[in-house]
């Protein structure tokens, strides 16, 4: 539910805008199962500016004058008022956003409110609302990844001389720069990013027009319709355009891979702020404490966005679901797939939202980091590829690493701590020079190449990505 609306409430209202083929009246039970007002509620302002677009391109079509549309319009704009104040009053009748809007409008100017449905169908006039929905929450969703992006630089930038063990399974592996980490993220979201402008340009195509399945017989012009809306293209196949939900699969799975990419952070988050690890102090205001244990500092936020994960994974399953068995062209069971997408687009956006703020207050503690880099022989890497550059083949070079590494571990010290001869009774290649080469700085250094951990490509990295985000 969009910010500032209230939930409708409905009253007892009249007749159906369809009930003249029935001769008895809704039961009460149907009315209750197949009401969906309070879900497509939020669709009203698009609901109202798709309607207005119809309307004038059925003025163009000289199915309405130019004072019925002037009428007709002023009554939707009064009618977006009342929505936009929380003054609009349901009745029982109206089944979703769509009726309700047409039925007040009908009260608002008169009979004249029953021309606006020629020559459209709630099935093209839904299938509209969502599109234009969706293609403005997902640039919102597009802007709010920029700020996620520019706080994860931002963050890079002050702790870019950091120093931290990488991990592969969970074990110390090699030096890295800790920006360097978190920068991996930035441009995971980079992808995220493209892949909603990918989908963005698949939902971004108008089918007003199709009518319930087979178009209209009215002499409608698309391409105007689909200008006022600022729509690049529109359905090519009437019967595709009433029935398609890809564009929300598509949508919801590109959400659910922002989420795993959250999760993923999140996960990190709690390993790192745990004490057994404390790299990180997660801010007081994103934390929550123990209802017993008075010395609990939990890390709520992060593990809420690693459980709501599981959570925009079940509607992509349930979106998927509902079309795979499908006929063509529209069922009611299409409903359904309003829940799934607004509550993914809702969980997606808070959570990157709370997750840039945490971010932001995110506290580096360097003096653990610098320590945690002290054991797991996290340079033993260096110290093979030192040997090969002394000419001897990496396969050979690590088996040569191995001994070294085992035999200082067996006697309870640092690869680092052996003397030079020690060293040369596993490999005479061995000189002096090695030490300078077995340091955590050396290390980052020599990662020169694009895309490495080294001190001058993260720097160009994050100064590229500060002006990219600009």
């Amino acid at each position: 539910m969009p910010k500032g609306t209230r939930r409708p409430k409905a009253t007892v209202g009249g007749r159906k805008a369809w009930d003249g083929r029935f001769r008895e009246k809704t039961d009460q039970l149907v009315e209750a199962f197949t009401r969906s007002v309070t879900v497509d509620f939020r669709l009203y302002a698009d609901d109202i500016a798709g309607s207005i677009a119809h309307c004038k391109t059925l003025e163009r079509a000289r199915v309405l004058t130019s004072s019925e549309t002037r009428t007709i319009v002023r009554g939707l704009e009064s009618v977006k008022r009342e929505l936009d104040r929380g003054q609009f009053r349901f009745l029982s009748q109206d089944e979703d956003i769509h009726m309700a809007i047409e039925r007040r409008l009908t009260e608002v100017i008169g009979p004249l409110g029953g021309k606006l449905h020629t020559g459209r169908s709630r099935n093209d006039q839904v299938a509209l609302d969502i599109r234009l929905y969706l293609r403005r929450q997902l640039d919102q969703l597009h802007a709010q990844l920029i700020d996620l992006q520019r706080v994860l630089v931002m963050k890079a930038g002050a702790n870019r001389d950091v120093i931290m063990p990488g991990y592969t399974h969970l074990q110390r592996a090699q030096p890295i720069l800790f920006a360097h980490h978190l920068l991996a993220y930035v441009e995971m979201i980079e992808r995220d990013k493209s892949r909603l402008r990918d989908a963005n340009g698949r939902l971004n195509v108008m089918p007003l027009g199709s009518g319930a399945l087979a178009g209209t017989n009215y002499p409608v012009n698309r391409r105007y319709t689909a200008k006022l809306l600022e729509f690049p293209a529109i359905t090519a196949n009437s019967i595709d355009a009433v029935s398609d939900r890809d564009f929300m699969i598509e949508a919801v799975s590109t959400l659910s891979i922002v989420m795993m990419h959250l999760s993923r952070l999140s996960e990190e988050l709690i390993v790192w702020a745990s004490q057994e690890f404390q790299f990180v102090d997660l801010p007081d205001a994103f934390c929550t404490g123990s209802s017993m244990m008075p010395q609990k500092k939990n890390p709520d936020v992060p593990e809420l966005v690693r459980g709501k994960t599981g959570r925009v994974y079940g509607h992509l399953v349930s979106l998927l679901t509902t079309l795979k068995a499908l006929p063509l062209s529209y069922n009611r069971d299409l409903q359904e797939d309003k829940p799934a997408l607004f509550d993914a687009l809702d969980t997606v956006q808070s959570s990157v939202q709370v997750m840039t703020e945490l971010m932001r207050r995110l506290k580096v503690n360097r003096e653990v980091l610098k320590r945690a880099l002290q054991g797991g022989g996290l340079l033993a890497t260096e110290l093979a590829d030192y040997l090969v550059l002394r000419g001897i083949p990496f396969r050979e070079a690590h088996s040569i690493t191995g001994r070294i590494v085992r035999a200082a571990l067996d006697q309870g010290r640092e690869m680092t701590e052996l003397s030079l001869e020690e060293m040369r009774g596993f490999c005479e290649r061995i000189d002096k020079s090695v030490f300078a080469r077995l340091t955590a700085a050396a290390a980052i250094d020599h990662k020169g190449q694009i895309g490495g951990t080294a001190k001058a490509r993260v720097e160009q990295r994050i100064k590229e990505l500060e002006q990219l985000l600009s």
